[in-house]
């Protein structure tokens, strides 16, 4: 889709003209080898989307938009020291590049960072934007500390994955669509529609992700099949699996998943317990109801609906991976 490759180069383009260069300190090299490297950019492009759509000024939202990416690179920075990952967009992680000392320090000035981009804006618009990203921030690491909890878990809920699925995903592309709004001005109904908007898409995305690891094609992930079953990850199949699953599949299921065996069989014996239980298309159908979810809460909004166009595009190309 074109607007959305407009939005990225614009994002791309406004993140090296604030390349970091106000020290020579060698902190420095590797926050500009982060955020030059080119994701999707989608959380910065929600940001200026829901700006648009709300009639604001594209250049006033352009930093807080550029601060919620940095923000964004902070968590991948340390989610990789914490994973022990290797690599990253098929590039060294920056704790492998620059050892394990820099990685966090390098985290640590990204965050920094990341606030400082919404410095440009009026006193109590600063405020309101402050208070949505620091209080999602705090939900994302939250959510963070709930998927590690969850590796040690024999058992977790739906409610539980629910929750941190929410707080890991959803929390931040909520944070981007409401600041944007609140950019241009949208009043608190309508912010709170469009943050609500931004955390149903961003749940319906991770579950996606989670189907696409084991029933997906490699160009559609674009990472190792079944790696998450290969990590014994509580993901949304593995939790429906259980809820239908036989006594033998149970015990099969926990044998499996109290191994560090990366091999074949396990992943073919989960991945046909998965199907035996039906939890691949059960997840297709909670990914289909959060999106309806999301789109519901974007009827809601009173804007014509030519304006809500490219954020149902942008949905549509966040899901269209489905197989």
């Amino acid at each position: 889709m074109q607007f959305i490759k407009d939005y990225q180069q614009t994002v791309s383009k406004a993140i090296h003209e604030y390349t970091f260069t106000d020290k020579s300190d060698p902190l420095y090299e590797p926050i500009n080898y982060i955020t030059s490297q080119h994701g999707k950019r989608i959380r910065p492009m929600m940001v200026l989307m829901a700006n648009e759509m709300f009639g604001g000024d594209h250049q006033k939202a352009l930093k807080p938009a550029i601060g919620i990416e940095i923000f964004h690179n902070f968590t991948l920075v340390h989610d990789d020291i914490m994973d022990a990952a290797e690599l990253r967009r098929n590039k060294p992680t920056v704790h492998t590049l620059y050892g394990l000392n820099v990685g966090i320090l390098t985290g640590d000035a990204l965050l920094l960072k990341s606030i400082k981009f919404f410095e440009d804006l009026e006193p109590d618009l600063y405020h309101s934007c402050l208070q949505v990203f620091i209080r999602s921030g705090l939900l994302l690491c939250e959510g963070q500390q709930l998927d590690i909890n969850f590796q040690k878990e024999k058992q977790v809920s739906f409610d539980d994955y629910l929750k941190m699925i929410t707080y890991k995903t959803g929390v931040l592309s909520a944070a981007s669509f409401e600041i944007g709004a609140l950019i241009a001005g949208a009043d608190s109904a309508e912010a709170e529609n469009i943050s609500a908007f931004g955390k149903h898409l961003g749940i319906a995305f991770q579950m996606m992700d989670d189907y696409l690891d084991v029933f997906g094609k490699d160009q559609q992930i674009g990472k190792v099949h079944a790696g998450d079953i290969a990590e014994n990850k509580k993901t949304v199949l593995y939790i429906l699996a259980r809820e239908n699953a036989t006594q033998e599949e149970l015990e099969r299921l926990d044998y499996w998943y109290a191994t560090e065996n990366q091999n074949k069989d396990k992943i073919q014996a989960v991945e046909q317990i998965f199907r035996r239980t039906k939890a691949d298309e059960r997840a297709l159908l909670l990914i289909h109801k959060h999106t309806d979810i999301a789109k519901n809460h974007l009827d809601q909004i009173k804007v014509d609906d030519e304006k809500k166009k490219p954020l149902i595009e942008l949905a549509h190309f966040l899901l269209k991976r489905e197989s």
